[in-house]
């Protein structure tokens, strides 16, 4: 989906969202995550000014405080940013792929069920299909994709074969770019306002 995201072409408007909007945004991320309630206040603040972007191909994506939060295509499920769920990494549901599936997670390929059922990957038993989730790796911290189940964890279990998840972000395509970039940023005006 971000494989080659590039602000200047993809983004068609950004406009910030009249509080009535704002508060129905946080009210649905909060009924999707219910774990991102401890952050709320944090990541939502509900005086920051929030910013609606809306891009190509139908995709929104929701900007506080100069950082990039949450995406979503079409009115389909909110998916965080990678830079968002590595700070805050217990905010959704986790799989885990084993270390033979890394490579191709990184390269943006769907996520089979081999690569998830196989010894080094880990499948919680009773995560529903069309459940957005944070895909970790077999040695690794930090999730490196966010994906979407496009089996039950049970299906997949027990089938053992076909695409388990789709992936929507993964390290290193055009969204982690461009996310990234506004943290620099943001973090450079920050300092040279201190100054």
């Amino acid at each position: 989906m971000f494989k080659k995201f590039a602000p200047k072409e993809e983004i068609s408007s950004q406009a910030k969202t009249k509080s009535s909007v704002q508060r129905a945004i946080r009210a649905k991320l909060l009924e999707q995550y219910p774990a991102l309630n401890p952050y709320a206040d944090v990541i939502l603040p509900k005086k920051a000014p929030m910013v609606l972007i809306k891009c190509k191909d139908n995709i929104s994506m929701i900007m506080m405080n100069d950082t990039y939060l949450f995406f979503q295509t079409f009115d389909g499920p909110y998916y965080p940013t990678l830079q968002l769920l590595h700070k805050y990494p217990d905010i959704m549901p986790k799989v885990q792929v084993d270390k033979g599936a890394i490579k191709f997670v990184m390269a943006g390929a769907n996520i089979m069920c081999p690569g998830l059922t196989s010894p080094g990957a880990s499948l919680d038993a009773g995560i529903p299909k069309g459940t957005p989730v944070a895909v970790m790796a077999e040695g690794k911290e930090h999730a490196v994709a966010i994906g979407l189940m496009m089996m039950s964890s049970d299906e997949i279990m027990k089938l053992r074969k076909g695409v388990g998840i789709e992936p929507v972000t993964y390290l290193g395509d055009g969204l982690y770019k461009v996310c990234a970039e506004a943290a620099l940023s943001a973090l450079a005006h920050a300092e040279s306002d201190s100054e």
